[in-house]
């Protein structure tokens, strides 16, 4: 809500306030002569009623004014001091605050995650970004779904519609390292593809869908990821069926913390110090240094291999897929140069 708006009512109290001040210290120093400090007290007390003694006696003139005084200021004032003591009771100040100080985190933020659309989707992705501290935006259009938003983790919110390229760029877009949009049309999702990919050509889009007519549109507006949500439960349940140990185990080392708090994570080695290029993983020693083990490898091609062998020749701008506690992957980062 635009600020003027927000303070409307503010604005008017101030005003009313303001012109009445004004019009008693302008006629006490016309019709009584007083100076400015006199012609100001005179007009608080009056417009109070607080019944302080006078200045000075009053002319004929001044009672008249003092008595006009009263009649348009009568109420008013009680009125005003109400409005404006109503309105830091009811919150509307902290909330604006509150509003203000978000706008300036969103502001700041960088390499952010944007998640379009609060409903079951959206809010498991923010479980699992808060879950690996990766900061994040929420762009959500109900104000309802927002108010009564309830989460263990703190959750910033941009209230409107993601498909607008106004509100992606007041979410930060052009900052963002990914967008996630989870809304529940497939052609709302488009359009938020396409915003976002022409706002940001970098930025990495992870669409939702529900129809696989709509892959191919998703493909060629931008995205780079498509998930059909109810085709990857379906086969989520049949897996827990065959082979429910696996899944199981799956489970506690990507997204979720383990028994053991061993995680696996993805590493990018485009720092690789150069003393460590074409150097193999088994001349590396990552076992034995940090603990973490390589469980597969990306190419800077994008060829994939699994579980590598020690003879896999470490390469700039490859990928590596370790599994491992937090600490050992620290470690790992830190010998190939990724902190």
């Amino acid at each position: 809500m635009p600020l003027f708006r927000r303070f409307i009512k503010v604005y008017y109290v101030l005003a009313l306030l303001t012109s009445i001040i004004f019009i008693g210290v302008l006629g006490f120093i016309i019709i009584e002569g007083y100076s400015f400090s006199e012609a100001l007290y005179m007009t608080f007390i009056t417009i109070s009623t607080t019944g302080f003694s006078e200045v000075r006696p009053l002319s004929g003139a001044g009672r008249y004014f003092t008595v006009f005084l009263i009649f348009i200021s009568f109420g008013t004032f009680a009125y005003g001091i109400t409005a404006l003591s109503n309105y830091i009771m009811d919150g509307e100040l902290r909330k604006y605050f509150n509003e203000y100080k978000e706008k300036k985190m969103i502001g700041r933020m960088e390499n952010h995650i944007i998640v379009c659309g609060y409903g079951r989707n959206g809010k498991q992705a923010t479980i699992e970004l808060a879950m690996n501290k990766h900061p994040f935006i929420v762009v959500e259009e109900k104000k309802v779904v927002i108010e009564n938003s309830d989460d263990e983790h703190p959750v910033i919110f941009v209230e409107g519609d993601a498909t607008k390229d106004d509100i992606l760029l007041k979410a930060g877009v052009q900052k963002a390292k990914a967008i996630i949009t989870t809304l529940p049309i497939d052609a709302d999702n488009l359009y938020v593809v396409l915003s976002a990919r022409s706002l940001n050509p970098k930025i990495k889009i992870i669409s939702r869908a529900s129809n696989e007519s709509s892959f191919n549109k998703l493909k060629i507006a931008g995205a780079d990821n498509i998930i059909f949500p109810e085709k990857i439960g379906g086969a989520h349940m049949a897996s827990l069926v065959v082979k429910p140990d696996v899944v199981e185990f799956f489970n506690l080392i990507t997204v979720q913390e383990g028994i053991q708090n061993t995680n696996l994570e993805e590493i990018m080695c485009n720092n690789l110090p150069v003393n460590l290029r074409n150097k193999t993983i088994n001349e590396l020693g990552v076992r034995s240094k940090s603990g973490a083990n390589i469980i597969g490898f990306k190419t800077p091609e994008g060829e994939y291999v699994i579980n590598p062998s020690p003879d896999t020749i470490m390469m700039h701008n490859a990928k590596l897929f370790v599994l491992g506690t937090p600490e050992q992957i620290l470690i790992m980062k830190e010998m190939i140069g990724n902190k």
